[in-house]
Order: structure tokens, then sequence, then C-alpha cells
């Protein structure tokens, strides 16, 4: 029995073994006979990677054609992992790593450093602080990260130090040549895990690179394993000092952007606009990546191919003029300084009247965009914030600017005729509450009030139309709203019964009396200001502000207008306005600014303001200007805003200056060509 057992088995032994043989010897021949060809290329080529190609952006320039910001080609040293060595070979990587760093150095080369650890002067390992990076806090929790270290939220510095030697193999450069070498080595290291380092995404390590750096690396290829040298655009100013707050900033993108835009098309080392025109016309900017295809094949062998070359952003054409922002930016620092040399700031802003184009705006004190992210910290920091957009950021109470907007309310709402006249004593009572006006002025009507800025006449003005109908009138002219500009603004404030009510109080009637000349809760933007000056002088349109008068697409040439948008056409009879620009002349003709005014040979209208501040325990006016011009056929619109200035003429010189320039250096003829052929 237990023989014919034995039998069995060994039997059922060599049937296994039989059909086995039997099917290698199947798989066998078909993979060398039947599918030769196909299991051949699968062998040779290994894999094949897409790897994405930075496009140029697009250029801004002035009205006129003017560069204002453009490209320059400069060298980045980029590693590429389908020749650096491979990630399981560490020492290979440290190895060319050490010998980047130590050209850089020699060649005082900026690279990578984002690991947020630093060395003291001891020899200590701490945490970056808020005076290394503004991100600080964001990149050491990124570091402690799972993806990236894997320590606890509490780990020390010195524990992410450890972690990062142990992460890369770096203790025998620890031991060797301490811990400063090893920390600039983990930098370049974190960086590549930091943005997910491979075939299809090689990483910059170092940007705008010296000739030499890429002598020594393509005449080193071996010692430099893996490192590129790639011909890239920086960003180039013409003048960097030139509406940095208009022109706006780039920046490499962030995790949190890069995951919201990789599906349109974003790549974690892109560069995206981060303020002003260059964040708000980014999709027209950015142009179109290119395409790099990569084969590696079995034997380790790469080839490359362009697949689809990189397109140039579009041009964007801006509204402003080149030398008359120059000539604004200056006489408002000249300004500035004049009134206090370490405190005073301002804005000033010039528009056409007729199509809402913004010619110039500027903001004290301003900054250097070159400086921009070197000086970072320090620039967040000074007292005078020069980062801080004044002309579309800031908010002032408006004082007696505001009044031509009360007259055009009055006469249209019948409260008042041209005629009528009020007695100005020198101070208005209205439940038991007195208010001043600033001199005692007599019998005013609409014309001389605004002339001599008559407090009382405007005081009665508000009795007569209230707060609802005031407030009307000023939303017409688009007080206390945003202006349509592309780049951030302020809304600004519309003092009333609404605004209060989000902080529980009450509105009086010594409110409405003291919103009537432009005080109480009122803040507007000199945005708000030049387009409501604007709307004054050509009888009652207010027309959204822009900065980009086109675009021009750098495929096809095409050029795409903004054209002129009307926000609100003010049903106001043109008389009644007409009365107001008159009263706006004897401003000009006999008031604070006619001494200024009278030496240029352009005619003007204007509303001087002043607004009460508190400084330093003291009081003390903001100085504030609206002016257009000529007072016959108005083209532009000027608002000024002087803090600290003390009244509104203290800031006539500035208006002056951009009048008597505008039409010293502009012509009829000139502005009458049509759009876009000074470009061609």
């Amino acid at each position: 029995m237990g023989s014919i057992h034995k039998s069995l088995r060994s039997t059922i032994s060599i049937f296994l073994v039989i059909v086995t043989i039997l099917g290698f010897g199947f798989k066998l021949y078909d993979v060398q006979i039947n599918n030769h060809e196909y299991y051949a290329a699968q062998n040779n080529t290994v894999k094949t990677y897409t790897v994405p190609l930075q496009a140029a952006r697009g250029e801004i320039v002035d009205r006129n054609g003017n560069p204002l910001v453009t490209n320059r080609q400069g060298n980045s040293i980029v590693l590429d992992a389908a020749y650096f060595p491979s990630g399981d070979d560490n020492e290979a990587r440290n190895a060319v790593v050490y010998n980047l760093i130590t050209l850089f150095a020699k060649n005082k080369e900026e690279y990578a450093h984002n690991l947020p650890l630093k060395l003291t002067k001891d020899g200590k390992v701490r945490f970056f602080t808020e005076a290394d990076d503004e991100n600080w806090e964001a990149d050491i929790e990124t570091m402690k990260s799972k993806d990236m270290l894997a320590l606890q939220p509490y780990a020390t510095a010195q524990n992410c130090f450890d972690a990062m030697v142990e992460k890369y193999g770096l203790e025998k450069y620890e031991k060797t040549l301490g811990k400063k070498t090893v920390l600039e080595m983990g930098n370049v290291r974190y960086e590549l895990t930091r943005l997910l380092f491979s075939v299809s995404n090689p990483v910059t390590i170092a940007e705008d690179v010296s000739d030499v750096t890429v002598a020594q690396i393509k005449e080193n290829l071996k010692l430099y394993m893996g490192a590129d040298v790639r011909v890239v655009a920086f960003r180039e100013y013409a003048d960097s000092t030139l509406a940095p707050h208009i022109l706006g900033t780039v920046r490499k993108i962030n995790a949190e952007e890069y995951s919201a835009l990789k599906d349109e098309g974003y790549g974690i080392n892109d560069e995206i606009g981060e303020s002003g025109i260059e964040a708000a016309m980014e999709q027209y900017l950015r142009g179109i990546p290119g395409e790099k295809t990569v084969t590696i094949d079995s034997d380790g062998n790469v080839s490359e191919e362009i697949t689809k070359e990189p397109a140039q952003g579009d041009t964007i054409v801006l509204t402003i003029d080149k030398d008359l922002q120059r000539l604004a930016q200056r006489q408002l620092e000249i300004t500035c300084h004049s009134v206090d040399y370490y405190n005073s700031t301002g804005a000033v802003v010039v528009e056409d009247c007729n199509n809402g184009e913004i010619l110039a705006a500027a903001s004290f004190p301003a900054f250097d965009l070159n400086d921009y992210y070197d000086k970072y910290n320090k620039l967040v920091k000074m007292k005078n914030t020069p980062l801080y957009n004044r002309f579309a950021m800031g908010t002032y109470a408006p004082g007696s600017t505001f009044k031509p907007m009360m007259a055009v309310a009055a006469l249209q709402e019948g409260a008042i005729t041209e005629n009528t006249y009020f007695d100005c004593g020198g101070k208005y009572e209205i439940a038991d509450m007195k208010f001043k006006c600033t001199s005692t002025h007599g019998g005013e009507n609409v014309r001389t009030g605004i002339r001599d800025s008559c407090n009382v006449f405007f005081y009665s003005c508000a009795r007569r139309l209230g707060i609802e109908k005031m407030n009307l009138y000023g939303t017409m002219f688009g007080l206390g709203q945003k202006t349509g500009v592309e780049i951030p603004e302020a809304k600004g404030i519309l003092a009333g019964p609404e605004y209060r009510k989000k902080f529980d109080l009450i509105w009086h009637p010594g409110d409405t009396i003291q919103a009537g000349i432009g005080q109480s809760d009122n803040l507007f933007t000199p945005l708000q200001l030049a387009n409501y000056c604007a709307a004054i002088a050509n009888g009652g349109t207010r027309y959204k502000l822009h900065f980009v008068k086109s675009r021009i697409s750098s495929s096809t040439g095409v050029i795409s207008e903004t054209g002129t948008n009307i926000a609100a056409r003010l049903d106001v009879d043109p008389h009644n306005i007409k009365v107001v620009q008159e009263g706006m002349r004897m401003v000009a003709l006999s008031g604070g600014p006619a001494g200024v005014f009278s030496k240029i040979d352009t005619s003007v209208a204007c509303k001087t303001g002043t607004s009460q501040v508190i400084r330093h325990g003291g009081k003390i006016n903001n100085g504030f200007l609206i002016t257009y011009a000529p007072y016959e056929n108005p083209e532009i619109s000027i608002a000024s805003a002087i803090e600290l200035a003390g009244s509104g003429s203290s800031t006539s010189q500035i208006t002056a200056s951009i009048i008597d320039y505008y039409y010293s250096h502009n012509t009829h003829e000139k502005r009458a060509q049509p759009e876009g052929t000074l470009l061609f």
C-alpha cells in the first residue's frame, strides 16, 4: 500500500514539473518569438517624461509704448534628475551638492536657503524668526511635516537639524566639515524634497548666476553631475523707482497657490504676480509654458526633444504717462518734505476727465522694486510704511473738497437756488450744539460759499437736505465706493445712519451737519476724489477708473482695448453743475491757491479741503485739493492729499506743476492719435 502512495506522489510531482516547464517554455516562446519586437522596445525604453519649460512674462509699457517692465536673459542653475545621481545613492548626491555649494561660495552666488534653520555665533541651531522670513512660522511647520522631516510639532531646532542630517546621510560631513557646511548642503537637499524633485520636475537652486560660474559648471560636468545651466527671463525695470505701487511685484508661487492653480497649468517652480498690475493681469502676463520630452533607455542614456515651444505673455499697455508719473512722484516728495521732512506722507492722482484713464498716480513714500525682496523686512517695519498704497488704499476725511458735491445736491433737490443767501456770523447752532466757521463771511450764495469755503453755508444746506439725500448724491459721485481700478483699493466710508448701525451707534442731527462739510465718518480715497472731481468737470458722467489701456497679444499682435466704461450718468441739471464749476473757478482766481495758479498759463477750477487729525497728542490738519483743467474745456482732474499739510492750498504747487508740465509737453495733436499707433 505504501509503495502505491509513493508511486502516485512521484507521478504527480513529475506531472507538475512538466507543466511548469511547459509554462515557462510557452512564456519564453511568446516573449522571444511572438512578441519579440514589443518586449525589445519595452526593454530599451524605460520611461518618457514631460518637463515644463518656463515662458517669459509679458512686458508692461506706458500709454506711449515706453517700456516700464521688460525681461532680460540670465542664467539659473537647475538640478535635473535625469542626470543627477539616483535617490538611492545619498553619498553621490551629497558629493555633487558639496561641490556646487563650494563653487557658489567661491563665486559669491546666492542659492536656495529655504530650510528655516540657522546657526548662532556660538554654533547652536535655531529656527528662523520674523527677521529672517515673514512666513517663518509656516516654513517651520512645513519642515516638521510628514512629507519633509516627519517630526512632532514640539521638535526643537536641534531635533530638526539632526533629522535632516540623518535623512540626507550627512553624518560624515558633519564630523569632518562641521555644522555650517552641513546646513548649507541640507538647504539644497531640502529644496529638492520641498519642490518634489523628479525627472519631470527639475529644481532651480541658484538664480541669475555669473558667467564665471556657468563656465566652470559646463567645464566640469562630472564634478557637477546633474547641474544644468538654463537661460531664463528675469524681470527688469526701465526705472525701478517709477510707479512701484502700480506695477507691483512677482515672486515664486507658494504651496497654497500651487495647490489651487496646478490644474490651470502652473508648476511648483513657477513665478506669479504678487501685487499691482503684475497680479491683476497675471492670466495675460504669464505666457504659455512649453514642454520638453525626456527619454531614458535601459542603459541610462538620456535623450531630449522640445515638443512645444514656450510662448511669451502678452504686452500690457497702461494708461499712465511715464514722464508725467515721474513728475508727480517728484513733486509729491518735494511737497511732503517741505511740510514735515520726517513725518508727512501723501498721494496724488491725475485722471483723464473724459474716459476714466489714470495718467499718473503716486504715493509717498514709495520704494524701489529692485529692493523689494532683499529689503522687505526693513521696508515693512519703516515708520512711514512705503509699501502702503495711499492713492488707492489710503482713506481720508475729505474736508471741504466735499462741498462741491453738497452744492450740486442742494441745487438739484431745490434746497437752495443759485441766488439763495445764508448769513454767516462765524457760527451755527442746532439742537443746543454750536458749530464754527473758518471766518465771519456775512451773506453767502452757493458760488461765494464754495469760494470762501463757508462752513455755515454748507451746514445750512446739510440741514435742508438731510443725510439720505446727501448720501444719494455722494453715491452718484462714487464716494465711499470702489472706482473699478484693476489693483486693490479701499471702499472708504460714506457717513450716515447705515454705517453707524454696524457699531450699534446712533446718528444725531449734529452728525448730519458735520457730514455736510466732509467731516463726521466720511473717508474717501484720492482715487475717489479725482473721479468725483472729473464728474463735476465733464458735466455729470462718472467713469470706471482703469490703469490698463490695452493688451497686445504676443502670438497674433491683436490689440484688445479696455475702452471707456461709464459707471454712472448723474441725473443733474447741467446748469446746476455749471454754477458749481463757477464757484470752483472762483477758488482758483481768488481763493487760497490763486497765488500759485496765477503763475501757469492754463485756467483751472478747484476746491481745497482740510481735515483735523491727532498726532502726538496735538491737533493738526491734513490738506486736500481737487482740481480740473482747463476750466473752459476740461481734460484732466487732479486730486492730492498731503498728511500734516495744514491746508489744502499748501498742496497747490503739486497740481500746478502737473498741469504746467502736461500742457507744455502734450499737444492736442499728440493726444488725438489713434490708440496703439505709437507702439508700431
